[in-house]
């Protein structure tokens, strides 16, 4: 094969998987004997023949009285037949001594073992007993109340077959047959290095200009999922003898090797750099037409595959699971995954790059279309926030595919939804709008009681849309008409509910140490600042509350900072610690110590609901929560007032 030695030479997404997996062997990697205890999730390498008959033995499967049949024809409650009781009884476990003659009944307790001369169980529901005399009420056909021997599992049967995933199911079936091992197919070994002198492990204290690695603890867990068995080597520094000498230990003892991090073009990044020294083939792709995902890097050695995963989360989980995922589950045996799609309507446009196919992570909410019928329809919101953030993935149910040709999606096009493969739950209660302090508490308290909810943060604006649309349960809102001075009242229509939710303070956020924010007036610093070149602001997202506040206070200016957006006042918080920006508008309930606040005017933070949600119990508890002392005492503590 011509070894692929371009540095970022663009491909197909297609053809890369095509290069990449015809240098593989990608049969299952052999066999072990595996002990029942730890066979869940394994693949069984060879068929499982039963060599017992389950159950063994001709069972009751009630409790009653073990009769011949023919001997209850004609009972009813006014001419019962009588039976004579015979003094034995048989429970579940004890092996029957007596043979049952005609006329005769015995005592039988669920699971017990059918005594030689019976045929049939009489319930007790249908039996009396007087003087050791039982008196059936009504007949028994032959059979009822039996399982016969074999009749679940027969001696000889193939009851699980080679490749068959092995779940609780599967493995009570094998316990169930007196199997204490399986032979099931061997777990590819899977080795995972991290590179990057920016690279902190978990649990250290984080210092300027690192990021703890998130990379490393998803992959080797996605590893696990998918029937691999992670080795963990931990980080490697920007040190080419380092990292090499990593990849040859992984290569020793692994059947796999994966790095994340180095990928691009840059000076510094040396995993591509060592991979180069490998030929056969050694690298395969250096580079695929997506995105999330362009710079991925796939090689193989020693016909082992050799993956160079970007470093950004996002674009790691996806290239994993685009190029890596399909191989570790074939040499794990595993079939091919499942994945299903649904039909939505896009929520917004999405504009995409010309020439690269982009995967965009979607979360689908409801549609309530026909409320007589109860008929819905669903809508995907897009919820990507960039390849460097750690939650999209984990956030998200879904992912749209925009080919490469297409240069925009207009917002209620209608689009196919590949699910993402996982075990999810349905939320109980959706929220959207606008991000408050006092929101996560509320809906930490929920999930106490056993309430899963959703929540999208997309700003006031979209949130009441979202609720006129029937997409989601409850919005929270806080938006301010000036024409009449007031809060989310004039924006209500049709069946809406506003619920009056709590009061919360907005105001200027900056340093304490800053000389450049004297004064006690918000709106007069702000005149101010806003024409300082070296001053920046953090923005917040169009459609919020607030960024519509900050509009109104900024009087169509647009300082430095302007266009840099972010979705919550933890963001704005965060953005003003760091220096990153100067100023910015939060709201006091999540204010930290470094910062000083000027009150710019109270708001109120409502929720916005349709007749329909608030039948619901999740709709109920959470208004209900909203009047708990208890919780109206944490609310005020963050600085929120009912």
């Amino acid at each position: 094969m011509q070894i692929q030695r371009q540095f970022l030479d663009v491909i197909d997404r297609d053809q890369a998987k095509q290069r990449f997996e015809a240098a593989l062997d990608l049969h299952p990697l052999g066999e072990e004997s595996v002990e029942l205890s730890s066979a869940l999730g394994r693949v069984l390498s060879r068929d499982v023949i039963a060599k017992v008959n389950v159950p063994s033995f001709d069972r009751s499967n009630l409790d009653g009285y073990a009769v011949r049949a023919t001997d209850t024809v004609g009972a009813d409650e006014q001419n019962p037949v009588m039976l004579t009781l015979l003094d034995e009884q048989i429970a579940a476990g004890a092996h029957p001594q007596t043979e049952l003659q005609a006329g005769e009944a015995m005592l039988i307790a669920t699971g017990g073992m059918l005594p030689r001369g019976a045929d049939a169980i009489v319930m007790v529901e249908n039996a009396d007993v007087i003087d050791h005399q039982v008196h059936v009420s009504k007949p028994s056909a032959p059979g009822t109340g039996i399982a016969f021997a074999g009749t679940d599992v027969a001696s000889g049967q193939i009851i699980l077959f080679k490749g068959d995933l092995l779940s609780s199911r599967e493995t009570g079936i094998l316990a169930a047959i007196g199997e204490s091992s399986v032979y099931c197919w061997r777990k590819p070994i899977v080795a995972i290095v991290s590179t990057g002198d920016e690279i902190l492990a978990p649990g250290n204290p984080m210092q300027p200009g690192k990021v703890f690695d998130s990379n490393g603890r998803i992959i080797a867990d996605a590893v696990t999922e998918l029937g691999g068995k992670p080795l963990e080597l931990g980080i490697a520094n920007d040190n080419k003898e380092q990292l090499k000498a990593k990849i040859e230990l992984a290569l020793q003892q692994a059947d796999m090797v994966l790095l994340s991090g180095g990928t691009s073009k840059g000076q510094g990044d040396l995993s591509y750099q060592v991979l180069t020294d490998y030929d056969d083939p050694g690298v395969l792709v250096h580079g695929v037409a997506l995105k999330p995902g362009k710079p991925i890097c796939l090689a193989a050695t020693r016909g082992k595959p050799l993956v160079i995963l970007p470093g950004f989360p996002t674009s790691a989980i996806f290239t994993f699971h685009e190029f890596v995922a399909p191989v570790v589950r074939q040499l794990a045996g595993f079939p091919p995954a499942s994945m299903s799609t649904v039909n939505a309507d896009l929520a917004v446009r999405i504009n995409s790059e010309i020439g690269r196919t982009e995967f965009v992570l979607v979360r689908l909410l409801e549609n309530q279309t026909d409320t007589q019928h109860h008929e819905t329809s669903l809508t995907a919101y897009p919820i990507g926030k960039g390849s460097g953030s750690v939650t999209t993935f984990s956030h998200a149910d879904g992912f749209i595919r925009v080919e490469r040709h297409t240069e925009m999606v207009e917002a209620g096009h209608n689009v196919s939804v590949q699910l993402i493969s996982r075990d999810s739950k349905a939320a109980d209660l959706v929220i959207i709008g606008s991000h408050c302090a006092g929101l996560d508490l509320l809906m930490s308290q929920l999930k106490k009681r056993g309430i899963l909810t959703r929540f999208l943060s997309v700003g006031s604006t979209a949130g009441l849309n979202a609720v006129k649309r029937g997409q989601c349960d409850i919005a929270g809102i806080h938006l301010f008409d000036p024409e009449s001075n007031s809060y989310n009242h004039p924006f209500m229509s049709g069946n809406l509910q506003l619920i009056q939710g709590y009061r919360r303070r907005q105001g200027l956020i900056f340093r304490k140490d800053d000389p450049r924010f004297q004064g006690n007036d918000a709106q007069s610093i702000i005149n101010r600042v806003r024409q300082l070149a070296d001053c920046r602001m953090i923005n917040r997202n169009q459609g919020s509350g607030t960024r519509i506040l900050i509009d109104q206070l900024l009087q169509g200016s647009q300082p430095q900072g302007y266009l840099v957006q972010t979705s919550n006042h933890r963001a704005v918080i965060a953005a003003i610690e760091q220096q990153r920006a100067d100023w910015g508008v939060a709201i006091e309930a999540v204010l930290t110590d470094p910062l000083a606040f000027l009150p710019i005017q109270d708001e109120n933070y409502d929720f916005v609901l349709s007749e329909q949600s608030l039948q619901k119990s999740s709709v109920q508890l959470f208004l209900a929560l909203l009047q708990e002392p208890s919780i109206q005492n944490e609310l005020t503590a963050l600085g929120i007032s009912i």
